[in-house]
C-alpha cells in the first residue's frame, strides 16, 4: 500500500482535531482559545485535502467544511472578543 501526501495530509488532519478534543477535555487547552481552533481548522483542512484528492466521500466532506466554518466562526469571535475587552477602559 502506497501513500501519497494527501494521505498524509489527512492523516495529520484526524490526529490533529483528535488531539485538539483531547487537550480540551485534559483541561489544557480552553474551547474558546486560538490554539484549539486553529488545530480544529487545519485538521479539517487536511482531511478536506484528502477526500478531495483521495476517495471522495461527501458526507465526510461536508462535516469537514461545517467543521472548518465553525473553527473560522470561533476563531473570529475570540479576536472580537481580545479587541473588545482591550478596548475597556
Amino acid at each position: 500500500m502506497s501513500f501519497f501526501w494527501y494521505d498524509w495530509a489527512g492523516y495529520l488532519g484526524v490526529a490533529l482535531v483528535l488531539l485538539a478534543f483531547f487537550l480540551l477535555q485534559e483541561r489544557k487547552l480552553q474551547g474558546s482559545g486560538l490554539v484549539y481552533q486553529l488545530m480544529n481548522v487545519l485538521g479539517a483542512i487536511g482531511v478536506m485535502l484528502s477526500l478531495g484528492f483521495g476517495s471522495f466521500n461527501l458526507s465526510a466532506f461536508i462535516m469537514q467544511v461545517a467543521w472548518l466554518l465553525i473553527g473560522s466562526y470561533g476563531i473570529v469571535r475570540g479576536i472580537k472578543r481580545r479587541r473588545e475587552t482591550r478596548e475597556l477602559p
